[in-house]
């Protein structure tokens, strides 16, 4: 696994975390004399957490603060079921998984929402002028192979929004209307762009604006937005302890400058990607000014995706139960700011 990859499915890499579940995470951050440890992945959609660190905003938290930077999603939810997290951002399915675990936390801020876009090969893109949904077996009729899609592993914040868009939007069935490639990594994903290995993918920042800036074929064809408003990412997981003590509410607080920081100064922002995240300044700029960067702290920013999710992780196996509102977000700490 790589560094973007936002979520997989459970199988593979809850195995064995049944067993310390809910009793390992009880008791985590009381025990540890207000220490608070959050963990964060070095990707776009968790930006807050590099404009707090950067700006300092994390030290006015009646917490000291444990940093933890992890490569991926499975490892923040194995992170979360050995009792060693207190506060994740990562992405809303894995998310999910540590909630359907029993593991006693819930959601109580987004990050990001509609930060995903659609990428197809301008060949498609004329196909789909003249035919509509049918460019894909024109496609396929042309050329003798099916459109290749190329994306993170199904179950991912990205594979969801593909197979959703395929299905509700386009009517096609994702598993016989087109090949999809399951990738680990956005950089994977631009090489495969860059290569001519895939013919489009569903893909966040900075893909699509490093695509546009490098004049490849295959470019952004429909954003999240257009496809599902409101379509969650990446969120702030809390723990019960934090999200019944006071710094639940003092995180939210920073979270909330991060994400007005962000709006307010782009120039400053882009400099805090390039040193958290290792995208260049100038294409973070380009992409902090463009239609993917829907940086927002309110958790009911993605409800209505939310539940679109939560039916897909349970249609897919990955989490058991078709998990309610209810029982994703609590929305106390933020409103108690």
């Amino acid at each position: 696994m790589t560094d973007d990859s936002i979520s997989l499915s459970r199988r593979g890499y809850l195995a064995g975390t049944s067993a310390v579940g809910t009793a390992a995470v009880a008791g985590c951050f009381a025990s540890r004399s207000n220490e608070l440890t959050v963990a964060h992945m070095p990707i776009f959609p968790d930006l807050q957490y590099f404009v707090m660190e950067s700006e300092g905003y994390l030290s006015e938290l009646d917490a000291e603060i444990d940093s933890k930077e992890f490569t991926d999603g499975p490892a923040i939810v194995q992170a979360f079921g050995g009792g060693e997290i207190d506060v994740a951002m990562f992405g809303i399915v894995p998310a999910m998984i540590v909630i359907d675990r029993g593991i006693p936390a819930q959601v109580t801020a987004t990050n990001i929402k509609e930060p995903m876009a659609i990428m197809a090969h301008e060949e498609f893109r004329t196909l789909w002028d003249d035919h509509g949904a049918d460019a894909f077996e024109v496609w396929e009729d042309e050329r003798g192979e099916k459109f290749r899609f190329g994306t993170f592993p199904q179950g991912s914040v990205p594979d969801v929004l593909l197979r959703y868009w395929l299905r509700e939007e386009v009517g096609v069935d994702p598993d016989e209307a087109v090949e999809i490639t399951e990738i680990g990594g956005a950089n994977a994903v631009f090489q495969a762009i860059a290569n001519g290995e895939i013919d489009g993918t569903s893909i966040m920042e900075p893909v699509p604006t490093r695509a546009e800036t490098e004049g490849l074929p295959i470019q952004t064809f429909r954003t999240s937005a257009e496809i599902m408003p409101g379509q969650p990412a990446a969120v702030t997981l809390m723990t019960d302890e934090v999200r019944d003590s006071e710094v639940a509410s003092q995180f939210l607080d920073q979270h909330v400058r991060a994400t007005e920081f962000i709006h307010e100064n782009p120039a400053e922002t882009a400099d805090i990607v390039e040193e958290g995240i290792g995208m260049p300044a100038e294409q973070a700029q380009q992409a902090l000014d463009g239609p993917l960067a829907n940086f927002v702290t309110d958790p009911r920013e993605i409800e209505n995706g939310t539940e679109i999710f939560a039916s897909f992780a349970h249609e897919n196996g990955q989490i058991d139960e078709e998990l309610s509102i209810e029982s994703i977000f609590d929305y106390d700490p933020y409103d108690d700011r």
